[in-house]
């Protein structure tokens, strides 16, 4: 299969929807870990088709949703000081602060910039001697090597107007937290395969092997997913577990040894605090020491803000797992991506935001 079209082919479609159904024995909960897997789910109609035997559940996987509002506090303190240019992914803009966001900021006058790529801002940087540009630094192990390979490559050229904001998490331990929740009823994993393809199969064989549970890594069109899911049934069904990769286009065993080695050799590993859910130890990124120059927060000398969320939100129930966004009373009313309560509504990978967009039905019921 080589090209796109074949992933989405009919009939291939419709012979894996039927081998799932025909597999089906039981009911099972499975957690698609990454936010564009839900987005793909919910398009294509899955969750609704092997209703009530699969409950698709949706994960932590969205970097955006889990965010946490202090660090978008501290973001919004520096873009309010003077010869200061913030730099972010074009989905970080609309997330809720405590009081703001960065899209009002720069509706203000504060210099705001959507970039691509963390090069982006680094040449802004380079073309911008007399200011100081900061990076937002949001994401999972997919664009921390990139990031990471920015940072170095700052040190090496000896730029000093160039800083990040660090908010890049990992995704194995929240798989992790997520599983050992003593609410959780998940049997089985549909791992994000973007992450797999820097990091390898590693980690997600030492999840399978502690909570016993089968995990298949998947893409992200409907033969990724069905095949993913059918995999991860068929272990299912015969009280099996095991790390399967049925995105091999992509991943392999080691994953990218390159990208793992500068990754590790700008970050180390922290605790974090993910928005919605709280502290996860050892599952955020932060520079090393030899790149604390680069550090915002150490170079501005950042306040501490306050860790407060909108009570309002129920976004961490959704991110765990525990709740879909259709359960939310404020869902579609009071919190739509106009007016977004939370950040799982503002972001493209979140799970509100993936109802709000492929289920007119439960629009409409809320």
């Amino acid at each position: 299969m080589k090209y796109l079209s074949e992933y989405r082919e009919p009939k291939i479609i419709k012979s894996l929807i039927s081998e799932i159904k025909n597999t089906l024995t039981k009911e099972w909960n499975i957690m698609e870990v990454c936010g564009g897997q839900t987005h793909s789910l919910l398009k294509y109609g899955f969750d609704e088709i092997f209703q009530p035997k699969i409950n698709y559940v949706h994960g932590p996987g969205c970097p955006v949703c889990v965010t946490s509002v202090e660090l978008i506090d501290k973001v919004i303190y520096l873009s309010q000081k003077q010869n200061t240019i913030i730099t972010s992914f074009g989905d970080m803009l609309r997330v809720p602060g405590s009081d703001s966001d960065l899209l009002h900021q720069k509706s203000i006058g504060a210099d705001i910039r959507v970039v691509y790529s963390p090069m982006n801002a680094l040449e802004i940087a380079e073309n911008n001697i007399n200011k100081e540009v900061v990076f937002f630094a949001v994401g999972f192990e997919t664009t921390a090597p990139l990031i990471a390979s920015t940072v170095d490559l700052a040190y090496n050229k000896n730029i000093k107007n160039f800083s990040i904001i660090c908010a890049n998490v990992i995704v194995p331990p929240a798989v992790e937290f997520v599983l050992s929740d003593k609410e959780s009823k998940i049997d089985g994993l549909l791992a994000p395969g973007h992450v797999c393809t820097i990091t390898g199969l590693k980690d997600y064989v030492n999840i399978s092997d502690e909570y016993k549970i089968p995990v298949v890594i998947t893409g992200f069109e409907p033969y990724d997913l069905l095949q993913g899911t059918l995999n991860c049934i068929k272990l299912l069904e015969k009280k099996k577990f095991a790390v399967v990769n049925k995105y091999t286009r992509s991943v392999t065993q080691n994953g990218n040894k390159k990208a793992i080695e500068i990754m590790n050799s700008v970050f180390k590993i922290v605790d974090r605090n993910w928005r919605g859910i709280g502290i996860i130890p050892n599952s955020g990124l932060e520079l090393k020491e030899n790149y604390t120059s680069f550090n915002a927060e150490n170079k501005f000398k950042i306040p501490e803000f306050s860790k407060s969320e909108e009570k309002e939100c129920i976004s961490g129930l959704i991110l765990r797992g525990l709740k879909k966004p259709y359960e939310c009373k404020y869902f579609g009313k009071e919190c739509t991506p106009e007016n977004p309560f939370g950040a799982t509504m503002v972001s493209s990978e979140g799970a509100c935001a993936a109802y709000f967009k492929h289920k007119v039905n439960y629009n409409n019921q809320n």
